[in-house]
């Protein structure tokens, strides 16, 4: 029999301790004031009287500057996010230190970078605020309903986040900017390192289930910021850069997870556990074949942009 959300819980508890322990080994402190050019910083207009944003003041190129804008309206959301974790997960025992380990962390990207974007001049402050007000008005609920569930998603969102706060820094051209989003990206993978090696403990305790559960969240993923106003542009924008794309997803963030887990080579599954896997199968097989025409697709452009220079 399946086992329930709380008997997994219970049981995930020595694991969840072990990967705290971890976890501070290897978090390296950092300060968001320490990389954040201040001398470059001066008024706005408004209050202070100073000078208002105009375009001409960024030195970040198009795509990177709409890639930093989702990432830091993705991490303003953290409210939710935390709300989310701490019902699913509890807020007692290791769980719960976890929890609010977890949030103390994700709290310095959303400042770091805001701080960053407003003193650099790098985008418009007042369409940024706006932006943040919309997009935490709205909130965000996971459409998942279990705790494997959301263990399988985060372990594959922390991974997409931290080579979309990569490649964002390397888009910048900016040195202190790709300093930043590295510094990040750091952080990100030490959570999902935390989530992949749960979810991997869970596959021990109920491979069926368990399977059950990557198979939907890989099949229905969508990044965090899914909700913010012009998400499907700024999407788009973003992948013709090559900052995150279909291909990246997959090769970068799906199979090195799906290969750490093991799932192709789990052996006794039941039914279920087998027409999970096979369903995963499919839709690999079938995202693979999207990708790569839009790969194709992307380099045919850039060909012809390139032959009309």
């Amino acid at each position: 029999m399946a086992m329930t959300q709380t008997e997994l819980l219970h049981e995930l508890e020595p694991v969840v301790a072990g990967e705290l322990d971890r976890h501070h080994t290897m978090a390296k402190e950092w300060f968001p004031h320490e990389y954040v050019p201040w001398s470059e910083g001066r008024d706005f207009d408004g209050v202070y009287g100073g000078e208002a944003w105009q375009e001409s003041q960024s030195k970040l190129p198009d795509a990177a500057r709409v890639s930093l804008i989702v990432n830091l309206l993705t991490e303003d959301n953290l409210p939710s996010y935390h709300h989310e974790i701490a019902t699913t997960f509890g807020r007692d025992g290791a769980w719960g230190t976890w929890v609010h380990r977890w949030t103390a962390e994700e709290g310095r990207h959303g400042v770091a970078i805001r701080d960053y974007l407003t003193v650099t001049r790098a985008v418009d402050p007042v369409a940024l605020e706006r932006a943040r007000m919309v997009h935490m008005e709205n909130g965000f609920a996971t459409e998942y309903g279990t705790m494997l569930q959301q263990l399988a998603y985060v372990s594959f969102q922390e991974l997409a986040t931290r080579i979309a706060h990569r490649n964002t820094g390397r888009a910048s051209g900016d040195e202190g900017c790709e300093r930043l989003l590295a510094r990040i990206a750091a952080d990100e993978n030490l959570h999902m390192l935390f989530y992949r090696n749960l979810l991997k403990a869970a596959f021990e305790l109920d491979p069926n289930q368990t399977m059950r559960a990557v198979t939907d969240v890989v099949t229905t993923f969508q990044m965090p910021g899914a909700s913010i106003e012009g998400f499907t542009r700024k999407a788009m924008i973003i992948a013709n850069e090559g900052i995150y794309d279909l291909r990246l997803h997959l090769d970068e963030v799906l199979m090195p997870v799906l290969k750490q887990w093991a799932v192709f080579d789990k052996t006794g599954l039941d039914a279920e556990g087998e027409r999970a896997r096979e369903e995963l199968s499919g839709f690999l097989a079938r995202t693979e074949a999207t990708a790569a025409k839009f790969v194709a697709r992307r380099e045919e452009r850039r060909a012809r942009a390139a032959a009309l220079r």
